[in-house]
């Protein structure tokens, strides 16, 4: 594997792993209506196809990156994924207050990745 793809597959099949992961965390928020169980069972079987993703990419990762930045990876995409969710998905508007916080989280990932 070329060392580009190295580095890029691991983010993308985190970002994959990421949908999927949104989607049984936060997706059974659009059907209140299903009863717990359900939505239990149904979230375990989707978050089946995120490990499917997310181990693969670190294992593949772990080649390129160090444990600590493939964490931090991981969690910069979980917020851009969620964002997007919030607001495509739940109609939830975010605001100055989450754009401060995240960028105090991209801040904070940045000092990961130094030397």
């Amino acid at each position: 594997m070329s060392p580009t793809a190295s580095a890029l597959l691991p983010i993308l099949l985190l970002s994959l792993s990421n949908v999927f992961m949104t989607l049984a965390w936060y997706g059974h928020l659009t059907v209140k209506a299903a009863p717990l169980l359900l939505v239990i069972l149904a979230s375990w079987g989707i978050a089946f196809f995120e490990y499917c993703l997310a181990v693969p990419a670190n294992r593949i990762g772990h080649a390129v990156y160090s444990a600590a930045q493939l964490k931090t990876i991981q969690e910069v995409i979980t917020l851009v994924v969620f964002a997007g969710f919030s607001v495509v998905v739940l109609k939830e508007p975010l605001g100055w207050n989450h754009a401060a916080g995240f960028t105090l989280i991209a801040t904070g990932a940045a000092f990961i990745f130094r030397g």
